[in-house]
């Protein structure tokens, strides 16, 4: 289960925290300013998906990198055209003379996707002085970014007078552990339960032997064994995977509604720009970005649980609830609100 953050509030550079609960791994949606994240959180991100490369959206970069130098550490970014070079560009602009003799490595390993549908990978490691090195590993891109046996991360584009990226962060299921009923049958709770549940989620077998195990009141270790197809029957409740959206920086034009509420549907969160009052809408036009009007009707055209914008113009200031109250009308109201194209 993803516990999901708006580092940098409403109006704040955008940076959606989500850490996946109870496996110390998280991911970032944008790379805003990172001051306001702990640093033991931010060293847990193993995935980072940047919409573009407009500065509020870049700007924690360094801080990532500073904070990851001498750690042994692999982190993978996924950015739009161009951003290969602008990656490597940030990293030339430092000196890398002494990283050689660092005892751990720290890995870069971005890639650039192009709305032509294909995917370009490089590498970049600190002990080598983040010199590019090897081959780019070229695959097609048909929306998915990354998956393993826990989730997935999808991405689709949108016009901000630019290709700007939009996401998806899925997870394959949801094993929910019933506390009652371990209780009823004098089991613990503990770091063996993530065993359990990574069983089920790699098809192991019902017969498959599950190691029980905890200290008892006198600190003396305990253990006791059961099937995995037992303790599934029992203690197991299977729910479907959490789904949070997450769509910034777009003009509100019929292609991007489109892509928006394909990406967006049936979401759990949806995290969405609202940068203006629907009285600017032409301004906002202008900026190839919506109002709040607009992304409250995008949200509940895409039929999402629960919709949080962000993403506020700097005018208003001290006057964000305006624009969380026009986007929360249009969300829950009837009919369509988003206005004329």
């Amino acid at each position: 289960m993803f516990n999901a953050l708006l580092v940098n509030g409403p109006s704040g550079d955008p940076c959606v925290y989500l850490e996946m609960k109870y496996r110390r791994r998280a991911l970032l949606f944008d790379l805003g300013a990172l001051h306001l994240l702990p640093p033991r959180n931010i060293l847990k991100v193993e995935h980072i998906c940047v919409s573009h490369t407009h500065m509020d959206h870049f700007i924690g970069f360094d801080h990532l990198v500073r904070l990851c130098l001498g750690r042994n550490r692999q982190v993978a970014l996924y950015g739009p055209p161009g951003f290969l070079g602008q990656v490597e560009s940030r990293l030339r602009a430092y000196t890398w003379n002494l990283v050689e003799q660092y005892v751990n490595d720290f890995d870069l390993i971005a890639t650039e996707v192009a709305p032509g549908g294909r995917m370009t990978t490089r590498r970049f490691s600190c002990r080598r002085a983040f010199r590019v090195e090897g081959e780019d590993e070229n695959r097609p891109f048909d929306g998915l970014l990354f998956e393993d046996r826990y989730f997935s991360l999808q991405g689709a584009f949108l016009d901000h007078k630019i290709p700007c990226l939009a996401f998806r962060a899925e997870e394959k299921r949801r094993i929910n552990i019933r506390k009652d009923a371990l209780q009823e049958l004098g089991l613990p709770t503990g770091p063996w339960l993530n065993g359990l549940k990574d069983c089920l989620l790699n098809d192991c077998l019902p017969d498959f032997p599950i190691r029980i195990w905890w200290k008892n009141e006198a600190g003396m270790p305990m253990e006791r064994w059961a099937s995995l197809g037992t303790l599934a029957e029992r203690i197991v409740k299977i729910t479907p995977g959490q789904k949070i959206a997450y769509v910034t920086d777009a003009l509100y034009s019929e292609d991007n509604a489109g892509i928006i509420v394909n990406l967006a549907r049936d979401a759990d969160i949806l995290f969405i720009e609202g940068s203006f009052l629907d009285v600017e809408a032409d301004q906002a036009a202008r900026k190839y970005h919506l109002t709040a009007r607009q992304a409250g009707a995008l949200a509940r055209e895409a039929g999402v649980k629960r919709m949080i914008p962000f993403h506020f113009s700097p005018k208003y200031r001290g006057e964000e609830d305006q624009l969380i109250e026009e986007a929360e009308r249009a969300f829950s109201g009837p009919g369509d609100q988003r206005g004329a194209l």
